[in-house]
């Protein structure tokens, strides 16, 4: 195995971290910022009131994304594979 070969798969490994986490963090981020601006604009100052809709955001792009997520994982882990049989 030699370091190019590894490089490749962190670099692989590193890229599809980000496309999995991906959707999940974008949606997390925008209700965030709907609830910081709501709590803005009413003065509510409550830390705890964007955990529920973060919750429920994240469970629903997990839902609705997870195909997507299990797919890129499955086609990592068979490339992974691969590259093993061919040492």
């Amino acid at each position: 195995m030699t370091i190019s070969l590894v490089l490749t798969l962190i670099r692989e490994a590193s890229l599809r971290i980000l496309v999995v986490s991906g959707p999940a963090l974008i949606v997390s981020m925008i209700v965030g910022l709907i609830i910081s601006i709501f709590q803005a604009t009413t003065q509510i100052q409550e830390q705890t009131l964007t955990f529920v809709p973060k919750l429920f955001a994240i469970f629903i792009t997990i839902i609705l994304a997870g195909n997507f997520m299990i797919t890129v994982l499955l086609e990592f882990t068979r490339y992974v594979f691969r590259m093993i049989s061919q040492l």
